[in-house]
């Protein structure tokens, strides 16, 4: 390349960054207010400006005497006692130092880039009490406002959600990007999402998982007058194209709601984990067993699950017996989790009772070196996967020739030991 052409293309790679200085130098274009401003401050609603538009707040605060549905909102300290004691340890765990907030917005739809949150809703801990922020876009024009008004930008908060992980901070994230020129980056923040613990929990003790049915069945909570969340996106962009705020009201008193509750779920998830409420059912305290067991911790996981075996009927306690079995087994307590397996049997579904027999093989033959009752439980669990109906042909045949692989190898054994 000729002298003239680098200096040519040099001019031209100039030219380029400084257009992209000024670029970045361009002043942001604040929309300007919208014509119903007044109406809604009269309705209550604060008016919040920064450099990139204006947001409306409704702030309340709650002191720690506050009761919603059975518990008070100062438990939560207790919580924090609880989780502070050695013997308690678990993913949902949360102290008082945590920068804590409970999240939930309310989205003008359910997917794609088109969808806005057009309510923030951010319920702060202090040791006063709480502090609710309901950040309200003014409109769409005031997003990037909006947004940076909610500090969720700032990094090292923990957030507690329903269903957050799936819902609220996707939606989040994707508006971040969408003004990434002009807000700040949103960091990764410790996210504990209420639903999968819920989930965890509750499985086949509650039918559904709404926010709502656990607020009537286990938090002694029940709306009045409420909203339905799905009315919450007409009812905005009504208030907007109307500038009357009086329903919207009623959608912030909805995520009211929803974030309290949080709050009292939080607490009562972690009085049943850290075996401070007993007034739950055979399930319940099962699906806590198990929950220990897969995070490994097998002590806390046998003890949560003995208690389910002294205190409840065989019928009952049928499950726990099986998921007992396992934690023994992974601690080497092999002829605990043999009894245990014997007693889960006769109250388990096929599918289980299939893995029931062929664990009692494995003991018998691995551990106690009995290969005829190896072999006769081989045969039982032959017999049930059989009957099973549900089980597509393909699997079902795979099992099969898993059994009788272990039997032919069972019966070798027998010839040479004589057992």
């Amino acid at each position: 390349m000729s002298y003239e052409n680098k200096i040519l293309q040099m001019k031209k790679m100039i030219k380029k960054s400084s257009s992209k200085e000024e670029e970045k130098k361009t002043p942001f274009a604040k929309p300007s207010d919208p014509a119903y401003t007044k109406d809604w401050e009269m309705a209550g609603l604060k008016r919040i400006e920064n450099q990139f538009g204006m947001v409306f707040l409704l702030e309340t605060h709650y002191p720690l005497e506050t009761k919603h549905g059975d518990f008070l909102l100062g438990d939560l300290y207790n919580a924090f006692r609880l989780w502070s004691m050695p013997d308690n340890s678990h993913p949902i765990e949360l102290t008082k130092d945590d920068q804590l907030i409970f999240y939930d917005t309310e989205t003008t739809g359910l997917r794609g880039v088109g969808t806005q949150i057009f309510l923030n809703g951010i319920l702060e801990v202090s040791q006063a009490g709480f502090i609710l922020k309901q950040y309200v876009l003014a409109e769409p024009s005031h997003e990037t406002a909006f947004l940076y008004e909610s500090k969720l930008w700032e990094p090292n908060k923990t957030l507690v959600t329903y269903n957050g992980k799936s819902f609220d901070w996707p939606q989040l994230q994707t508006r971040f990007t969408l003004h990434k020129k002009d807000l700040p980056n949103l960091p990764e923040q410790r996210h504990i999402d209420l639903l999968h613990g819920s989930k965890r929990i509750w499985k086949n003790d509650l039918s559904r998982m709404k926010l709502t049915q656990i607020e009537e069945e286990k938090l002694g909570f029940k709306r009045v007058g409420d909203i339905p969340g799905y009315l919450a996106p007409i009812i905005y962009l009504d208030a907007i194209k109307s500038g009357n705020p009086d329903v919207l009201l009623k959608v912030l008193d909805h995520n009211k709601y929803d974030l309290l509750s949080l709050v009292t779920l939080y607490i009562h998830a972690t009085n049943l984990l850290c075996e401070s409420e007993e007034d739950e059912s055979s399930t319940t305290i099962t699906n806590i067993g198990k929950w220990y067991g897969d995070l490994s911790d097998y002590e806390k996981g046998s003890r949560v699950l003995e208690k389910v075996t002294n205190q409840f009927n065989s019928n009952e306690a049928g499950y726990a017996h099986y998921h007992l079995a396992f934690q023994r087994k992974k601690q080497h307590l092999y002829e605990e989790a043999y009894q245990s397996f014997m007693n889960a049997v006769p109250f388990l579904k096929e599918s289980e009772q299939l893995i029931a027999y062929i664990e009692l093989a494995k003991i018998d033959e691995h551990r106690r070196k009995d290969y005829q009752s190896a072999l006769f439980y081989t045969y039982k669990a032959e017999r049930t996967l059989n009957n099973m109906q549900s089980l597509d042909r393909d699997k079902k045949l795979k099992k099969f020739n898993e059994i009788s692989h272990r039997q032919l190898r069972l019966k070798k054994k027998q010839s040479l030991h004589g057992k």
